[in-house]
C-alpha cells in the first residue's frame, strides 16, 4: 500500500532505549505507533508520547502483549514489533510476534546461538521477516569491519565493553559478535606465550571463539562502551566505539523497521541490511 505508515507496536516501552524507540517513530513519516507495551505497574495507562518526553499520541501504555499484536496484526501493511525488553522474556515475544504474523526487530540480547536458530527455522516457515542486531550503531558495524580487516595482520586480540550497571547480561551481545566475526576469519587468535594462572577465578575474562577473550564492566555512568585492541611487537592497534546518547541507534533501528516488512527470513545483524 504506497504512502501507507508501517504500523508499530514497541515492546519494553518505558525504558531508556522504548522511550528513544517512541520518539524516533513519532518523528518518522513513513511509521505509526499502534501500540506501547510494558509490564512496570507504574506506567500502565499513560501516553505513550508523554512518557518518552513528546506531545501526546494518544497511545496508551499497557501490559496486554498478545491482544496488542493481534491488533496490530489487522492493519494493511504488515506490522513491525520493536523490542527492547529483557534477556528472560525476549524469545518468547518473537516466538508470539511471528506467530501473528508481525516482523520483529529486535535489539534485547542475550540470545543464545541455539535459540536464534530456532527462530529463524520459525521465520522461514513463516515466510516472515525478523531483524535481531545485537548493536543498531552505524558506528559499531563501522569498527567491527575496521575489526574484521585488522585482524588479518594481527594475532593477538582481546575485546572489552562496558556498559551500565543495569545491563542484565554479560558478555553483551554486541562483544559476543565481534568476537564470532572475528572468528570467522578461520585464524586461532593469541596464542600462549606462558602457562597463565588466574588467581582470582575470570581475572582474563571470558573465553569466546578461536581464542579470542572478552571482558565486561558494568558501572553507572556508562552507556555503551567497546574496546578491540590488538596487539603486536613493538606496536598496539585500539579500535573504540562510544555512545553518549541513545538516539544513536535510532537510525539503524528505523531502517532495521523499514527493511523488516521486506524480508521473508531471520537476518542477525545490522550491517547485513545496511
Amino acid at each position: 500500500m504506497a504512502g501507507e505508515p508501517i504500523p508499530v507496536l514497541v515492546n519494553g516501552a518505558a525504558g531508556k532505549m522504548g522511550r528513544e524507540v517512541i520518539k524516533a517513530i513519532a518523528q518518522a513519516e513513513d511509521m505509526v505507533l499502534m501500540g506501547a507495551v510494558d509490564r512496570s505497574p507504574q506506567v500502565q495507562g499513560q501516553d505513550a508520547g508523554e512518557l518518552a518526553g513528546i506531545a501526546p499520541l494518544e497511545v496508551p501504555i499497557t501490559n496486554d502483549f498478545q491482544p496488542m499484536l493481534a491488533f496490530v496484526s489487522q492493519e494493511k501493511l504488515p506490522g513491525v514489533m520493536v523490542d527492547f525488553t529483557h534477556p528472560d522474556s525476549v524469545f518468547e515475544n518473537v516466538r508470539s510476534a511471528i506467530a501473528y504474523g508481525v516482523r520483529p526487530v529486535i535489539g534485547t540480547t542475550g540470545l543464545s546461538p541455539e535459540q536464534i536458530q530456532d527462530l529463524a527455522e520459525f521465520a522461514d516457515k513463516a515466510s516472515t521477516g525478523c531483524v535481531i542486531a545485537p548493536n543498531f550503531s552505524i558506528g559499531m558495524v563501522l569498527l567491527q569491519q575496521a575489526a574484521i580487516q585488522a585482524s588479518q595482520y594481527f594475532d593477538h586480540v582481546e575485546i572489552i565493553e562496558l556498559h551500565h550497571n543495569q545491563k542484565a547480561d554479560a558478555p553483551s551481545g554486541t562483544a559476543l559478535q565481534t568476537a564470532q566475526l572475528l572468528a570467522e576469519m578461520g585464524k586461532t587468535f593469541n596464542p600462549a606465550s606462558v602457562q597463565e594462572t588466574e588467581k582470582l577465578a575470570g581475572a582474563r575474562g571470558s573465553l569466546a571463539a578461536e581464542g579470542i577473550r572478552i571482558h565486561s564492566v558494568r558501572l553507572p555512568g556508562l552507556i555503551a562502551h567497546q574496546e578491540v585492541i590488538f596487539g603486536a611487537s613493538g606496536q598496539v592497534y585500539t579500535l573504540r566505539h562510544d555512545t553518549s546518547d541513545r538516539a544513536c541507534y535510532m537510525p539503524g533501528v528505523l531502517l532495521a523497521v523499514r527493511k523488516v516488512v521486506q524480508l521473508k527470513s531471520l537476518v542477525y545483524g545490522l550491517e547485513k541490511i545496511l
